[in-house]
């Protein structure tokens, strides 16, 4: 009954105007601006025209063209021999897209120049002036100022962000990559991709295996890093810890230090001529590959507490902020009870911190399962028996980059990509809404 409310209040206001709106508001419905001129608002009203005569104009001598081209990306094959130019694929896919969002860009205008005579009306049936084009635009540089601010930031977003997201969604379902690239006509494939990432030979086989574990990498390690930092927060609150700011100075230094170099510090540090190796052949043993290519587990346990030492920082700043805005009173009455300090916090601690950082374990676990970095700059540039251009410590970041950079299978990477996004998506939507964040918004209030 609440979805079917809230649709019906989302029509409202377009059943209204279509009930009430008078012969002008219908003009306007059919030539913007028009219902605006009939009522003598001639500033506005010749803008609204101009708009439309301008869109007329772009779909009739690129628009059209732009949108037909997206359907088909292409028809004419490139021939050097013969002189022939050829049509571009891609170009064609983005010129479609940004033809698209055009278009429903043009839809809001043509909504809000029809909302602009039905108020217009209202306000003659009222027997008031309707406002002049030179007050509306005073009032956009003053009380609907932040409706001027947006515009730019809104047509950035379209172009910068909307446009990419697009761009890159509709690649999983072409066949763009390896040898098709222009000037080689792209084709709409639909899930073919797909088809190949879950069961061809080639792919399935390293995309399970990857999968697996990823997961198993983003709840470790966002499991690890999250209890560190807590734990070291606890620590630095003890009454008995002495000199608390200069403790608490030292894990907040590795922020200071770029990720990419410390990695490359922690791969010298575990490599054959590295630190650690020297002191064990100097006590007689011998060089152990840490991150050699059979060094499976050993990697993998490394990757996990580098990590830890790069994200165990901001998780420890994290957890002293909230615990500071805990309720003391609790942990004395739960001591009174005679509660140890286990219980205190299992029972107390713990729940409170859960509830208060669900949304930053989300978006731990979203960054940890597209660590792109940290295998990268360890382990990078493996690629072993039984994976396909992977080693067993890529996840699928990792993988998506070998296979688009790398080898050119742009359509391939995209599909991975649009396999974690919703991944990633459904993950944090059920955990959010199963948390007490969720559930139980007034618990701590």
């Amino acid at each position: 009954m609440k979805g079917n409310k809230e649709k019906r209040n989302i029509f409202q206001p377009i059943k209204e105007i279509i009930k009430n709106g008078n012969a002008k508001v219908a003009c306007s419905a059919i030539i913007m601006g028009l219902g605006q001129l009939l009522y003598k608002k001639w500033g506005k009203g010749c803008l609204f025209l101009l708009l439309q005569i301008a869109l007329i104009c772009y779909y009739v001598f690129f628009g059209a063209s732009a949108i037909r081209n997206f359907f088909t990306l292409g028809t004419i094959q490139s021939n050097q021999w013969f002189g022939i130019q050829g049509d571009n694929s891609i170009i064609m896919l983005i010129m479609g897209i940004l033809s698209l969002i055009i278009f429903i860009l043009y839809f809001a205008i043509y909504y809000s120049n029809i909302k602009d005579v039905y108020q217009t009306q209202l306000t003659v049936e009222l027997n008031k002036k309707p406002k002049r084009f030179v007050n509306e635009i005073k009032d956009l540089l003053d009380v609907n100022f932040y409706k001027t601010i947006l515009i730019i930031p809104i047509l950035g977003v379209c172009v910068f962000y909307i446009l990419p997201i697009i761009f890159m969604v509709l690649i999983a379902f072409t066949n763009y990559g390896g040898d098709i690239v222009p000037p080689a006509l792209v084709d709409w494939i639909g899930f073919g991709n797909f088809v190949k990432i879950l069961t061809l030979g080639q792919f399935a086989p390293t995309f399970l295996k990857i999968l697996l574990w990823n997961f198993i990498w983003a709840i470790s390690s966002t499991a690890l890093n999250y209890f560190c930092g807590l734990g070291l927060a606890l620590l630095y609150n003890k009454k008995c810890v002495k000199m608390k700011a200069v403790w608490r100075m030292f894990p907040v230094l590795a922020i200071a230090v770029p990720g990419f170099i410390s990695l490359l510090a922690f791969k010298f540090m575990f490599s054959y001529g590295g630190p650690i190796n020297q002191m064990i052949t100097k006590g007689g043993g011998a060089a152990i590959g840490f991150l050699d290519i059979d060094a499976k587990w050993t990697a993998r346990t490394i990757g996990l507490f580098v990590n830890c030492w790069l994200c165990l920082p901001n998780s420890m700043l994290y957890a002293t902020g909230i615990l500071s805005s805990m309720n003391k009173d609790l942990l004395d009455a739960a001591k009174i009870d005679g509660a140890n300090a286990f219980k205190q916090f299992s029972n107390i601690t713990l729940p409170f911190m859960v509830f208060a950082t669900t949304p930053v374990l989300i978006s731990q676990f979203i960054f940890n399962f597209n660590n792109f970095g940290i295998f990268f700059f360890l382990r990078g540039g493996l690629y072993m028996d039984g994976y396909f251009l992977a080693s067993d410590t890529d996840l699928l970041i990792n993988w998506l980059y070998n296979l688009s950079i790398d080898k050119n299978h742009y359509s391939i990477g995209a599909s991975i990509s649009l396999i974690i996004f919703i991944i990633t998506s459904i993950i944090s939507l059920i955990v959010y809404m199963a948390s007490p964040s969720y559930r139980q918004e007034d618990t701590y209030k």
